[in-house]
């Protein structure tokens, strides 16, 4: 294990984190909160004094960083990241409590946005700003950003492959271009500047400069965290339906976006999981404006509220414009769907992601023609292309871990008392990152009320979500420290 080269990237990353905690400083300052001044220095400090350590403990660090190097680096990355941006939260005494100053934090850098806070406007501006950035920093991955700013070396593409694998989110990872530095360029040119376009379209519903910010923050590291307790559901239509639009169109996989740049339209058209995740939107639209058109004036007004819920939901931003808690079972069983299904595999959406979902139907169909025709060769085929055994098994593997963690998390979590819904909404809202659950964790409610160990768990499952479960459980393999 090449510990000495995993330290000195983590120390690359924290120096990236206390840059990005600068912008958040400033507005501190603009504003004169003394408290969020003192936080977010002391914080930057301890960061920087770490990442300094890191660097000089690791220096000499020899070259040759592998697939388990990658996915330990990854998962270590995030736990400090997370460890040292929580401190501005701490340090100013707005989240007086570090657990739960660490379940924020965490849950604004893997885009969950679930919330301890009763009252989010009670936070100084400056922490509302560092909270909404860590959706957009969070979204694509730091890793990603590192990797797209550092110096090209055609050597370095070795270690660069394994790390974007590690983070990035989906059951397959290829090269948009030869060089895996300038794939991470592209997806972060695509990812700038479809937040740019929102901020613009935002701003053209007068919506003030600072909350278009941190809403666009939110809309396109698909997160949720809002700057207001009511979170969308007090601007206007307009704007509700804007957040609409960029929430889905930040649930593609970004792959789409280039190929449409590169002009190749036809190919995103005949993409199987797009067209599966716009079905699969469309028509849960549908059957949900169907069921709650007599809780609203107009259907227009139905249609709207359950169209953004569907796009909030299943590309697990988690904002709100109405409480879906109050709709009909059916509508929320709908909800629970698609917390589960989730938004494109490369996308900045959570979930079990449209991708894996259209294989493990495709495979099932592939079984079943199997036993009717055990002599004919079935093969699973997405885009026209044959999709190989060891994709497929790693699917596999995925759903089991998947439903493993979801189980041992709900009976954990369940010592609180809470609901079966409670804590099963509350597992599935936390580990697919999509925020807010039902009934006592619902959109109007927050996960403040949860004991120690539940907020632990879920902070772990948080992390698990957001890197595809694999860089956080290999973390505690035995197997992984030992070498063998």
């Amino acid at each position: 294990m090449n510990y000495r080269m995993m330290g000195k990237f983590i120390s690359r990353i924290l120096v990236v984190e206390v840059v990005f905690m600068l912008p958040a400083l400033l507005i501190s300052i603009y504003h004169q909160e003394a408290k969020t001044i003192f936080g977010f220095l002391t914080g930057m400090v301890i960061t920087l004094a770490t990442a300094l350590l890191l660097f000089l403990l690791c220096r000499k660090a020899r070259k040759g960083f592998y697939a388990r190097e990658g996915l330990v680096c990854v998962g270590a990355s995030w736990i400090v990241m997370s460890l040292l941006g929580c401190l501005p939260f701490y340090f100013s005494g707005e989240i007086p409590h570090f657990v739960d100053a660490l379940f924020e934090t965490v849950s604004g850098f893997t885009t969950t946005g679930a919330s301890i806070l009763p009252e989010v406007e009670t936070l100084s501006m400056g922490n509302l700003y560092w909270r909404s950035f860590t959706h957009w920093l969070g979204g694509m991955g730091v890793l990603v950003f590192v990797l797209a700013i550092g110096r090209g070396r055609e050597k370095s593409d070795g270690y660069t492959m394994h790390l974007l694998r590690a983070e990035s989110p989906g059951p397959k990872v290829e090269k948009l271009v030869p060089k895996m530095k300038d794939t991470a360029k592209i997806l972060y040119f695509i990812y700038v500047f479809l937040t740019i376009i929102n901020v613009f379209f935002l701003l053209l519903g007068k919506m003030p400069l600072f909350d278009a910010v941190c809403t666009a923050f939110g809309t396109a590291g698909t997160g949720g965290f809002g700057i207001r307790n009511d979170s969308i559901a007090g601007y206007s239509p307009y704007l509700q339906n804007v957040c609409t639009v960029f929430m889905m169109l930040f649930g593609v996989n970004f792959s789409c976006y280039y190929l449409l740049a590169i002009r190749q339209v036809k190919s995103v058209f005949k993409d199987e999981e797009l067209r599966f995740y716009l079905g699969t939107a469309l028509a849960s639209i549908l059957l949900i404006t169907w069921n709650v058109r007599g809780f609203y004036t107009t259907v227009e007004e139905a249609f709207r509220h359950a169209a953004f819920q569907v796009a909030s939901i299943m590309t697990t931003t988690g904002f709100a414009t109405t409480d879906f808690d109050l709709w009909p079972s059916f509508s929320k069983a709908i909800l629970l769907g698609l917390m589960i299904v989730g938004a494109c595999a490369g996308s900045t959406g959570g979930g079990f992601k449209c991708g894996r979902t259209l294989l493990l139907i495709k495979s099932l169909r592939r079984n079943v023609r199997q036993i009717l025709h055990p002599r004919k060769v079935q093969v699973v085929r997405v885009n026209g292309q044959m999709v190989t055994e060891k994709v497929l098994d790693n699917t596999n593997a995925y759903l089991a871990a998947y439903a493993f963690i979801i189980v041992f998390s709900f009976i954990v979590i369940s010592i609180d008392g809470f609901s079966p819904m409670t804590n099963f909404s509350a597992v599935m809202a936390c580990f697919n990152n999509i925020g807010p659950g039902l009934e006592s964790v619902g959109p109007t409610c927050n996960f403040g009320d949860y004991g120690l160990l539940s907020k632990s768990l879920l902070i772990v499952d948080m992390l698990a979500g957001r890197l595809e479960i694999f860089p956080i459980l290999i973390l505690f393999s035995r197997s992984t420290w030992s070498g063998r």
